[in-house]
């Protein structure tokens, strides 16, 4: 049997086949899509007989009653979704019908820019002038706001970062847009904290954060997607113009918003953050004010001190965190080229030189560890023994 390559399985079959949503608007942006997903007139039973009978492997159905199949090929996986309609909406989730209208599902889609299809061929499908929008950096939603948000409440976080993500600059929205916003925005009430913070997370890493995050105070999102209610945004201006550059994580950037570890409490109760990202926050919160560089030939020593007395793995990536949110570009270079030194000298030393006792052993190595730190960590098992002789 002669192997078809995908499309042409389709095309075979008479079924439309085109790229869909997201890669679509990447492509025309000129960026290369991380995935590409595809839209077809073909229904999900139609999918699975056509490439079970090519011999194309398919992996979970677990997106079938969605309409979305998922076919593994030369070592890649290609999702294709049914076209399909929304009939019952409850503002999380949708119950949908299968159609062969390519503008009945694009109408169903959140944002104008991601609403468009693109043939093989090159040929654009956009019924709502979404490469206009994509051009002049419009983010709108398709057709009537309030329609769109009540289907999902979410895509009012999507618009917020879709607007981070391609809008030339802060405070460009149509004012009626911002007025649906604020009238929906209790449903977000009754979306999961995963899904919030999975959107949450990529505006914090995206343009026009220190925008975005004051208008979830003006529109009242705040509220109900587990900010604090008197977030310190005068701190988050200040963080958020130091930080752009630094790559930092999404929780280093929040921090700033937190003035008290209750804050951080507070969003992990409301959006179940990770551990690891939960004691960071609490970390920043706690030594963003005491914890700071040293007068001096040695501003980074305070930080390489607390490493060495820290007794837990990920302190230093800690600190690289703690180094952006107070702008320390500098010195975060020094901090990532620094290796923890290792304590050159070991009770096995001490035991040669006639330290027998064990809590001797104990109490001299952390004299010599004293000194080890005093000395910036310079001096080497040498010196440090002959220290000893003057202990």
């Amino acid at each position: 049997m002669v192997f078809l390559s995908f499309p042409e399985l389709f095309e075979k079959k008479n079924y439309e086949l085109r790229i869909a949503g997201g890669a679509v608007r990447d492509l025309l942006s000129g960026m290369t899509p991380q995935d590409i997903d595809f839209a077809t007139t073909a229904t999900p039973a139609e999918m699975k007989e056509m490439f079970t009978s090519a011999g194309v492997r398919l992996i979970n159905n677990k997106g079938e009653k969605h309409g979305t199949i998922t076919a593994r090929l030369h070592e890649q996986n290609f999702e294709i979704t049914t076209l399909r309609i929304d009939v019952v909406t409850d503002g999380r989730h949708a119950e949908v019908e299968f159609t062969t209208d390519w503008e009945k599902d694009a109408e169903r889609r959140d944002l104008t820019v991601n609403s468009m299809f693109l043939g093989l061929d090159g040929m654009l499908y956009d019924f709502f002038n979404g490469y206009e929008d994509l051009k002049n950096k419009k983010i709108r939603f398709v057709g009537k706001a309030s329609e769109r948000i009540q289907e999902d409440y979410l895509r009012i976080l999507r618009y917020l970062r879709f607007y981070g993500r391609i809008a030339e600059k802060p405070g460009d929205h149509e004012p009626s847009t911002l007025q649906t916003i604020k009238e929906n925005a209790k449903g977000l009430a009754g979306i999961s904290g995963e899904r919030i913070w999975v959107e949450l997370k990529k505006i914090l890493l995206g343009n026009h954060v220190n925008h975005l995050i004051q208008l979830m105070y003006e529109l009242d999102i705040a509220q109900y997607i587990g900010l604090p209610l008197d977030g310190n945004l005068e701190e988050f201006d200040r963080v958020t113009k130091s930080i752009q550059n630094l790559c930092p994580k999404p929780m280093t950037v929040l921090s700033s918003l937190f003035k008290v570890k209750d804050d951080i409490t507070n969003l992990d109760l409301r959006l179940k953050i990770s551990k690891e990202e939960k004691n960071l926050g609490l970390f920043l919160v706690k030594h963003r004010q005491e914890l700071t560089k040293a007068m001096g030939p040695e501003p980074l020593r305070p930080y390489q001190d607390f490493i060495m007395d820290s007794r837990e793995a990920n302190t230093n990536s800690k600190i690289c965190e703690l180094l952006k949110y107070q702008g320390e570009e500098h010195l975060l270079r020094e901090m990532q080229q620094w290796t923890v030194p290792s304590f050159p000298v070991s009770g096995h030393d001490l035991r040669k030189m006639g330290v027998s006792s064990g809590k001797e052993i104990g109490t001299t190595l952390q004299q010599l560890r004293d000194e080890w730190k005093k000395s910036g960590y310079h001096m080497d098992k040498e010196e440090l023994l002959s220290c000893l002789k003057k202990l």
